[in-house]
């Protein structure tokens, strides 16, 4: 399984939210890059980076973050967050992303989506299927769907779809543990490459994680907070 540290931006700055509201807003580093940095100094290969303004304000924003990453740590990012069009994507993939990760876009602009997984190929774009009651979220989760997360993952699992970023929006920031059952069942419903993320708070999360199937997991917070070391993850990369 694929560990997979995340750094969400805001004004530049190395922040995290609970359940996604920008108002718990806090800042844990005012140099991205000097995290990303400590990262690959501890064997870390991947990240994953979430351009929160650009998820507000609907076009990429913090590209420039993403391109000193890339250049300064050659760490693998997948990045997300206000990739509206086909000129956003190319930024971003411009700016050195190795993948990008796609969820407002897959249910606002279907054709549109679809079209990048044909143009990039399914090895390049990631579904964000973030869903609060089993229902989709958009725009930062700003904004709420009643589209169901098992059918939307299934959908474009049919359109060549391989690897699915799920976070159940309440466990977000929590730090009390994943949605296991979610998980479980999405895998039961779908052969796809599950990267798990929100509400993980120790390593015995990454291991159940691990045991259910989880091709990844994105952990935020239980790193910044100290609840799981650098040194830690190393052990499991």
């Amino acid at each position: 399984m694929r560990i997979i540290p995340a750094i969400d931006i805001i004004d530049g700055k190395c922040v995290r939210l609970t359940k996604g509201d920008y108002a718990t807003k806090k800042i844990y580093n005012e140099n991205p890059v000097e995290v990303a940095k400590e990262f690959a100094a501890n064997g870390i290969t991947f990240l994953h980076l979430v351009d929160l303004d650009g998820a507000k304000s609907n076009q990429i924003v913090n590209y420039r973050v993403l391109e000193n990453i890339v250049r300064e740590t050659g760490l693998l990012v997948d990045f997300g967050g206000g990739l509206k069009t086909d000129k956003d994507l190319k930024i971003a993939f411009d700016s050195g992303a190795n993948q990008i990760t796609g969820g407002s876009i897959a249910v606002k602009n279907e054709a549109l989506f679809s079209s990048w997984i044909e143009t990039y190929g399914a090895n390049k774009i990631i579904l964000g299927a973030d869903c609060l009651n089993e229902k989709i979220a958009i725009n930062g989760w700003l904004e709420d769907s009643e589209l169901d997360v098992f059918e939307f993952i299934q959908k474009y699992q049919s359109k060549g779809i391989q690897s699915v970023i799920c976070t159940d929006i309440s466990k977000d920031g929590m730090l009390e543990g994943p949605s296991f059952d979610l998980y479980k069942e999405i895998l039961s419903k779908n052969a796809i490459n599950l990267i798990a993320s929100g509400g993980v708070s120790n390593i015995n999360d990454l291991i159940q994680l691990k045991e259910i199937g989880c091709e990844g997991v994105i952990v935020g917070k239980a790193i910044y907070e100290g609840n799981i070391s650098l040194k830690e993850l190393s052990l499991l990369c």
